[in-house]
């Protein structure tokens, strides 16, 4: 959330006072992810409404952006598909109810088990390789009746950003040559409705971006209707809209982005007799990012080169920042109006120098027991986690929409991770040793 300072400039609201996530700190312990239900399914409500004009659209949520079932349960109430692209994940969506054609199974590099677990729970496959159909069809005998294939138009995306590689580079999806053929081969083994998917850019915060890619794949829709014969009955853009990290970025425009994309949708689809193509979406960054964030104590202070500040989170929390040198806003909770008076660097105690949330950063004055709110967290925060130096992870969190809190993952414990070390005869006798 954003909102304007007493200069203007835009700054970041947390969703939290001090008091709150004092109160909270004092049953659950720092650090803790926190999210906002209610932020939540506005923003779903929100998508769904941008996209209303389009019978049959379906957000399928990148269960890999935020993996907990509590929130699944929540998008699934609002009308949310999912996106799985793995046997956890499949797992994860089986246990929350998700079925049939509410699964998008989109994988790389898959085992086998995998297509025939995403089979059994009646998920739309998505094959990501040209080499992919003959594969299942050997996995599965049958092939199923709808399935989906990704595109890669290969070349230089203009609106590509640094996290995601141009499509040339990209590991992701099949040329135009291996698309057309491969509808033609499916067709040939029985498959009756067929798709589209491709995901070309991470994080746009472009309202321009959805509407360039729908105009890609629609041409090349109306292209598979005329080569092979075969009218496709959805197209998936995928993800890609992102959200403002920096307090000076605007946010993308999900209503104007909709009409646009409906724009390009009736010049090409709706001129060619295929106005009745569905779409899809898998926002998890946008639908979850803004409406979690990572609370956190500071513990430490260090003065050498330059002002350190020590929190009790580090980067096997929130990896973010330490492997894309990404931003994420910090705001200190309570101390929202004071003046940005000192330059740290926020730092975690991993044992690499790039664990840090903010590098010469300015804030107010820090003191210990100070508690951090590191904005946008909601989606790859959590997900993202680690185990580097034994650090354990946090705790999940969610507030309820009447202002209650609810643990909704239990912070890790030693035993967690040391459960697998089970055949570990000493390590077994020295866990038992300690109870």
């Amino acid at each position: 959330m954003s909102c304007e300072g007493e200069k203007g400039e835009k700054m970041k609201k947390a969703f939290v006072d001090y008091q709150k996530a004092k109160e909270i700190a004092e049953t659950y312990p720092t650090p803790f992810y926190l999210y906002d239900e209610e932020g939540i399914r506005e923003t779903v409500r929100k998508l769904y409404k941008a996209f209303s004009w389009n019978k049959g659209y379906r957000e399928y949520f990148a269960i890999k952006a935020t993996p907990n079932p509590t929130i699944l349960r929540i998008l699934k109430e609002e009308g949310c598909g999912v996106d799985c692209s793995s046997a956890a994940e499949l797992s994860l969506a089986e246990a929350c109810g998700f079925s049939g054609s509410e699964i998008m199974f989109s994988s790389n590099d898959t085992p086998d088990e995998e297509y025939v677990f995403a089979n059994r729970l009646g998920g739309i496959i998505n094959l990501d390789d040209f080499t992919n159909i003959d594969e299942v069809t050997e996995i599965l005998t049958t092939l199923p009746k709808t399935m989906s294939l990704r595109f890669n138009p290969g070349g230089y995306f203009s609106i590509g950003n640094t996290i995601m590689d141009n499509p040339e580079e990209a590991k992701y999806g099949m040329t135009e040559a291996q698309i057309l053929e491969g509808y033609r081969i499916l067709k040939e083994r029985g498959v009756e409705h067929f798709g589209i998917h491709a995901f070309l850019a991470s994080n746009t915060i472009s309202n321009g971006y959805y509407p360039e890619l729908a105009r890609q794949l629609f041409s090349l829709v109306v292209k598979i209707k005329e080569e092979c014969g075969i009218s496709l009955e959805f197209v998936n853009l995928s993800g890609g809209v992102g959200i403002p990290y920096r307090p000076e970025q605007e946010a993308s425009d999900i209503f104007l982005i909709g009409e646009k994309v409906r724009e390009v949708y009736e010049e090409i689809l709706v001129k060619n007799g295929l106005g009745h193509i569905r779409l899809c979406s898998e926002l998890g960054r946008y639908v979850l990012g803004p409406h979690g964030a990572l609370i956190t104590k500071v513990i430490h202070f260090k003065n050498t080169y330059r002002h350190y500040a020590g929190v009790d989170a580090c980067a096997a929390n929130l990896m973010r920042p330490a492997m894309y040198n990404a931003y994420h806003h910090i705001t200190v909770l309570g101390k929202e109006d004071a003046k940005e008076t000192e330059v740290y660097d926020v730092v975690g105690s991993l044992c690499e120098n790039n664990d840090k949330f903010a590098k010469e950063r300015e804030l107010p004055k820090l003191e210990k027991g100070d508690l951090l709110f590191i904005h946008d967290t909601g989606a790859h925060g959590f997900a993202m986690g680690y185990n580097y130096n034994g650090k354990l992870w946090s705790s999940e969190l969610l507030l309820q929409r009447d202002g209650s809190v609810k643990m909704i993952r239990r912070a890790e414990r030693d035993t967690d991770y040391f459960a697998t070390l089970d055949i570990d005869e000493g390590l077994s006798k020295y866990l038992q040793s300690r109870k």
